[in-house]
């Protein structure tokens, strides 16, 4: 049998190699990687960048000796570049070669947006997308950073040695609003550093709803970042390193920019092999993962999936996302078909001492959109018993669809562990749950935790209420 060749090294590459080495032991895996970093935690640069995570490789879930003692054929360094029925082209470090393949899943995640106006190229601009771009974030803003003694990986400490040299930066700029811009404002601040977040909208992290946004706006300001809303930025501008901004309301001077304005599927191998891309621009797959090309998969940041509400093809490059559909990907490759599941969108954030976090459908416009009847509603909550300490006000806002009464999505956001509720609401969606039906969940309950009604179910209760 030829082998299961995966094109990509980070979580759903490695989860699909590492499950169908476990399903069928004598299968051929190779997995080719165009860079140095595997199997690692994308979701933690922040938190290196801060100074909470010491060591990047700290940041790595398997090592390329881990990958090797699972018997997977891991080959970094090595690049595919072309898709043809039964084999692919690598580029290596020993030159170009083919090799053929039974299955091939393609793993080659996404890049970072960035965004419509130059100035990337001049030291102190940064995307953050890959520990790489972490390495050199941190090296720019800790002083006491040397490239030489620094827990780097494989990384070349000279290629940090001018980010290091150079003076931690005053003020940041960083543009963009969602999750990377909200949680390095925090990790910049955490550096002694003046921040200014600018979003081209009204509105911060856009897919958590407004009681989400003004929450985290809020927290933001109280913890001194200084947030401009409905302000786009035109350039970042300087000589060899940057300078200043240039905004719509004018010109902020500052010694670091960064750009977190989203992220684009990388596509172009599953478009070489005749896949189709779906609506979303990633690549379309069906509910094993498998593109509409015989043998050829498709997961991770790359690769639609199903909406759980809907029914329908969506695009959602979260790290669960991708660790499951690689996991059930690799079973469905040695032999035990398994999909790869819906996705609700679920997802958490953290701002200073605010949590939050949101699934399906928030708030009326994109249900709406979405050929439903929604009705919301918005309550607050205590977190815990109020006469336990640590109680804090909760936000929950529920959606569900008018005429049937299923709940469509919602959000939680607030001070007390607020942002893991979510996951209640998460697994209502998957259920196929009613308001009705979320209102009689059997949560837990005693004062450290929760009160007796959780702010779920209260959210639950008045909605129901509007339904009837």
């Amino acid at each position: 049998m030829k082998p299961f060749v995966v094109a990509g090294g980070d979580a759903a590459g490695l989860s699909a190699a590492s499950k169908c080495k476990r399903a069928a032991p004598d299968r051929e895996v190779i997995v080719f990687e165009k860079g140095e970093w595997v199997s690692y935690a994308h979701c933690g640069t922040p938190y290196y960048v801060k100074g909470e995570v010491d060591g990047l490789t700290d940041l790595v879930s398997l090592s390329p000796a881990d990958v090797a003692e699972r018997g997977i054929d891991l080959r970094r360094g090595h690049e595919v570049t072309d898709v043809t029925e039964g084999s692919v082209t690598v580029v290596g470090p020993d030159g170009e070669f083919e090799q053929p393949y039974g299955d091939l899943l393609l793993a080659t995640g996404a890049h970072a947006v960035q965004g419509p106006f130059d100035g990337l190229d001049r030291r102190g601009a940064f995307t953050l997308h890959g520990l790489p771009d972490a390495a050199a974030m941190r090296a720019f803003v800790d002083p006491d950073f040397d490239p030489a003694t620094a827990d780097i990986g494989p990384m070349d400490p000279e290629r940090l040695r001018p980010l290091a040299d150079a003076p931690v930066p005053e003020t940041a700029a960083i543009v963009g609003g969602g999750y990377v811009g909200v949680e390095l404002a925090e990790a910049l601040s955490a550096r002694g550093i003046e921040v200014h977040l600018f979003q081209r909208n009204e509105q911060l992290l856009p897919p958590f709803g407004a009681a989400i946004g003004d929450a985290v706006r809020a927290e933001l300001n109280s913890e001194g970042v200084v947030v401009h809303t409905d302000t786009a930025v035109d350039s970042i501008a300087g000589g060899d390193r940057v300078e200043r901004v240039e905004h719509a309301d004018g010109t902020l001077d500052a010694e670091m920019a960064v750009v977190g304005v989203g992220i684009r599927p990388n596509t172009g191998l599953a478009e070489d092999a005749g896949a189709t891309l779906g609506d979303s621009g990633a690549v379309a797959v069906d509910r094993y993962g498998r593109t509409d090309v015989e043998g050829v998969y498709a997961a991770g940041d790359c690769a639609e999936a199903r909406h759980t509400v809907t029914g329908e093809p969506t695009w959602v490059p979260l790290g669960l996302t991708a660790n499951r559909a690689g996991r059930a990907i690799g079973a469905t490759v040695g032999g035990e078909p398994t999909p790869v599941g819906d996705v609700a969108g679920t997802a958490v954030v953290k701002a200073f001492e605010v949590s939050a976090g949101r699934a399906g459908f928030v708030g009326d416009e994109s249900a709406r959109a979405a050929g439903f009847e929604p009705v919301t509603e918005t309550i607050t909550a205590g977190s815990r018993s109020g006469y336990y300490p640590g109680a804090a006000e909760t936000t929950v806002t529920l959606t569900a669809d008018c005429g049937t009464g299923r709940v469509l999505g919602g959000s939680v956001v607030g001070t007390d562990r607020a942002a893991k509720r979510i996951d209640t609401l998460a697994t209502a969606l998957d259920a196929g749950h009613t308001v009705a039906e979320l209102e009689r969940l059997d949560l837990a309950y005693a004062p450290p935790f929760s009160p007796v009604w959780d702010p779920i179910l209260v959210a639950a209760k008045v909605l129901a209420g509007r339904l009837e």
